[in-house]
């Protein structure tokens, strides 16, 4: 596989957050009492999948999973502020560092301490 085609799940998950985050608010569903956790739980998940898609293009090398989530935490304040943009949204600082960063260093802890316990090594490019 090429060293460009492993990034390409990354292109497709800033994508569909770009996606996301150009619905202005009154598009936006109302969760009701859950629309917090739905919304919030949506960031984690979104920038938890970014981060590994990130690692994965990276070779799984446990040694550049502080780049992958340097890149989620850059491209998270990039789209905090694109949404800017938006009517009815605003940047959001928590947005970025809480749910989005630590999303992004939940899904990279875990899946590190999943690949140390099961013995997996570095994919090789």
């Amino acid at each position: 596989m090429s060293k460009f085609s492993r990034w390409i799940p990354a292109f497709i998950i800033m994508t569909i957050i770009f996606l996301f985050s150009s619905r202005p608010a009154t598009s936006l569903p109302d969760y009701g009492f859950w629309d917090t956790l739905v919304k919030k739980g949506g960031h984690v998940t979104g920038y938890g999948l970014l981060s590994l898609a990130y690692w994965y293009a990276m070779g799984f090398d446990g040694k550049k999973s502080w780049l992958a989530w340097l890149l989620v935490v850059l491209y998270a304040f990039t789209d905090e502020y694109h949404q800017s943009f938006t009517p009815g949204r605003h940047p959001s600082l928590v947005d970025v560092l809480l749910f989005d960063g630590g999303g992004g260093a939940s899904a990279l802890a875990a899946t590190y301490w999943f690949r140390k316990i099961s013995g997996r090594k570095p994919v090789k490019n």
